[in-house]
Formats: structure tokens, C-alpha cells, sequence
């Protein structure tokens, strides 16, 4: 599989918004890209899952809410006590066949995950455990705001000990304003992986536009 693994530093980072910038630009780059969020929690109002909306819409062809997603559960809250609320076990296996699967009709996979990059999928595996088997470069997603240098460090700890590739990180402004003094030169400064792009905050985002402030990895360079 080619492709990244998409998280961040919590939940409401903005992770969803830079994944489909991140379609976009591999887009423009004549790359065919399947963007999934194999697990999500949290439905709408109107019955819609927001994060699935934006993924499978800014694929490349776009996909059906099938073909983007796996497991989708109601309730905002972890998705593996969703998944026990609901009488059912998120499986291992099941996952990673749908991810592959989908590999495999494009040139590009990405993956979300859901809130942080330790949040548990079972009892005794969680996002990092299952990054580690699919094998992609992790991309962290942080928001720009306090605690991000904090949350960020630690998470990027959490990847390097356990030798995951890395691809680099992606700047968001979830929230409009100029981020806490010394947030941006903090993370420059004491995150090792390269800074991939900042997003700025708008209050209608364009993954197409935002594209133009994402610089791929290396190795996309050349597409």
C-alpha cells in the first residue's frame, strides 16, 4: 500500500479538514487517492456522518459512504465503548482487509483515525498498534492553540518509540485568531518530523484552496 495514516493530537484538531486537503493535493497531482474513515462516531442531526461526508467527497474518484467507511456508530464518544454499547467488537481483520481493498483501486490511500493516535479499537489494541500493521507514514495533525506543544511532543513520542514511519506534521487553525504566543515556534522547534503546511482558519473550508498551503512529502514531490 502507498498512502499515509492520518492523526492528531486529540479529537477536534482538524484532522478531517487537513485529510481531505491532503486528497486535494494528491489530486492535483494526477493521483488517484481514496481518503477513508474506516471508524467514526458522532452522527448528525440530519442522520450524517460529517467526517465521512468530506472523505469520501474529496476522493479521487469520490466514494460511496461504503466504500469510505467501516464502522459508524452514533454516539460522540470513544469508538470502542461506542461499538460495546451497540453489542459489537470493532475487528482487527475486518479493518485492515477494508483498507487494503481499497488500496488496491488506487494510487494513494489515506486513513483517519479517530481522536488521538492511543485511542483504543479493543480491549488490547489501539490506533498505533493498528498504524503499525498497515505500515503507512503517519502524518500528526495538531491545532494551533495552548497545551498544542505539550500534546503534540507527546504524541510524536508515542510514534517515534515505536519506530512508525513518519511523514511530518500539519498545522491547523480550528478556531479563528492568531494562535497562543510561541504555540508555532514551539512546535517548529521541538517537533523532529518536517511541518507539511499550516491551514488557516476559515469559516467555510475549501480542501481544494487549503491545498495550496500543504507541501506534500518528499517523495510526492515529483508526481
Amino acid at each position: 500500500m502507498q498512502g499515509y495514516f492520518i492523526t492528531g493530537t486529540d479529537t477536534g484538531v482538524g484532522k478531517t479538514v487537513a485529510t481531505a486537503t491532503l486528497a486535494a493535493a494528491l489530486a492535483r497531482r494526477g493521483r488517484t487517492v481514496a481518503a477513508l474513515k474506516p471508524v467514526v462516531s458522532g452522527r448528525e442531526d440530519d442522520g450524517h456522518f460529517t467526517d465521512v461526508e468530506w472523505l469520501r467527497r474529496y476522493s479521487h474518484p469520490p466514494l460511496t459512504v461504503a466504500e469510505c467507511n467501516c464502522y459508524a456508530f452514533p454516539e460522540p464518544i470513544a469508538p470502542h465503548w461506542a461499538a460495546r454499547l451497540h453489542g459489537q467488537v470493532i475487528h482487527r481483520q475486518r479493518l485492515t482487509d477494508f483498507v487494503r481493498q481499497a488500496a488496491a483501486r488506487v494510487d494513494r490511500v489515506l486513513v483517519e483515525g479517530a481522536g488521538g493516535l492511543l485511542v483504543p479499537l479493543g480491549s488490547d489494541w489501539d490506533y498505533r498498534d493498528w498504524a503499525a500493521e498497515l505500515g503507512l507514514p503517519l502524518i500528526l495533525v495538531v491545532a494551533l492553540r495552548l497545551g498544542a506543544i505539550n500534546h503534540a511532543r507527546l504524541t510524536e513520542e508515542a510514534i517515534l518509540a515505536h519506530a512508525l514511519p513518519y511523514a511530518g506534521w500539519i498545522g491547523t487553525q480550528p478556531v479563528p485568531g492568531a494562535p497562543a504566543a510561541g504555540t508555532l515556534e514551539g512546535l517548529r522547534a521541538g517537533l523532529r518530523g518536517p511541518l507539511l503546511g499550516l491551514l488557516p482558519h476559515v469559516e467555510q473550508p475549501d480542501p481544494q484552496t487549503l491545498a495550496l498551503h500543504l507541501h506534500l512529502p518528499l517523495n510526492e514531490d515529483n508526481c
